[in-house]
């Protein structure tokens, strides 16, 4: 009896000791791996602004008409560019970076000097568009199209060149984005005329597609881990935006992305940002895209363009 009873105690013993190896918090898998990221000017540094503030080393903002170089030199982790942009390159296998979100939302103007500026003022005149081959102006043209204003048009390299032309002509009618936009108000009179409102009525699409968060190859494969805690930190940090503006405003100005406190809180709520999943915002793509698909390398992006983190 004593020797049934020593065996079961001793299997008893093995079984609870197997039982707490088995229900041992399994320990996080973790990747220190440092993410770099590469942004054009404007609205997607802006995005960006709070993250960067304390991590400057790992951040590289640049003129929007550089941006190409960013894919080619295959440097940084993640690049922030036009759509449209990474598309083409990742369709013509010029880039392997694949589109993990959606980050700016339309933040495009036409404005100028002109007293009782209007849509009809537009009709017979020369238009300066910044971005030609881009989105930017396919859906500019289109807005136009769509409200019957027959114009000529005038391509300059970026917003920052619309931007002077604005500010030192005041006869002429430009395309310029935020915050170029709030920052040239405070030196003319200008009116402005939302672009963005004007592609929602005429598409029954709630918004346009802009700048897009792209993701290495080399990094998915290697520091997935590492990509997706960065991804999620910038997704909580821009899902914050709209009730921290104080905190992007001072991140913007303190990273001399926006000239002052009072332009960066008019500007940013007209930037239009937002983090949405690539593969959530497909059909908003696929519906820019449709506006000039030469502009997208001639074809929707294929199935692998999109990467998902989460």
């Amino acid at each position: 009896m004593k020797k049934i009873l020593y065996l079961f105690l001793t299997l008893f013993v093995f079984v609870f000791a197997l039982s707490s190896c088995n229900n041992k918090p399994k320990e996080e898998i973790k990747d220190d791996y440092t993410i770099t990221v590469t942004a054009p000017n404007g609205a997607p540094a802006v995005a960006l602004a709070t993250l960067a503030l304390n991590n400057k080393d790992n951040y590289n903002f640049i003129a929007g008409t550089a941006i190409a170089s960013a894919f080619s030199s295959n440097s940084s982790d993640v690049v922030i560019a036009p759509i449209n942009a990474g598309a083409k390159l990742y369709k013509n296998n010029k880039s392997t970076y694949r589109l993990a979100a959606v980050i700016t939302w339309g933040n495009l103007y036409f404005a100028s000097q002109i007293e009782n500026f209007t849509l009809d003022t537009m009709k017979g005149k020369e238009i300066v568009l910044f971005g030609e081959n881009t989105i930017n102006a396919a859906v500019a043209k289109y807005v136009l199209e769509k409200n019957n204003i027959d114009c000529t048009f005038k391509y300059e390299t970026d917003t920052a060149v619309t931007q002077s032309v604005l500010i030192q002509n005041q006869d002429k009618i430009v395309m310029v984005a935020e915050p170029a936009l709030s920052a040239a108000k405070t030196k003319k009179t200008i009116t402005s005329i939302s672009i963005q409102d004007l592609y929602k009525k005429a598409s029954n699409n709630a918004q346009f597609v802009q700048a897009g968060i792209f993701v290495k190859a080399d990094t998915i494969k290697n520091h997935e881990k590492a990509l997706s805690n960065y991804l999620l930190q910038l997704k909580e940090e821009t899902d914050t935006l709209s009730t921290n503006l104080d905190k992007f405003a001072e991140a913007s100005v303190s990273l001399e992305l926006i000239p002052a406190l009072p332009v960066a809180k008019t500007a940013i709520p007209n930037c239009n940002i937002k983090y949405k999943d690539a593969k959530d915002a497909k059909a908003q793509i696929e519906a820019t895209a449709n506006l000039c698909l030469t502009d997208f390398g001639g074809d929707l992006p294929v199935e692998e363009f999109y990467y998902s983190p989460f």
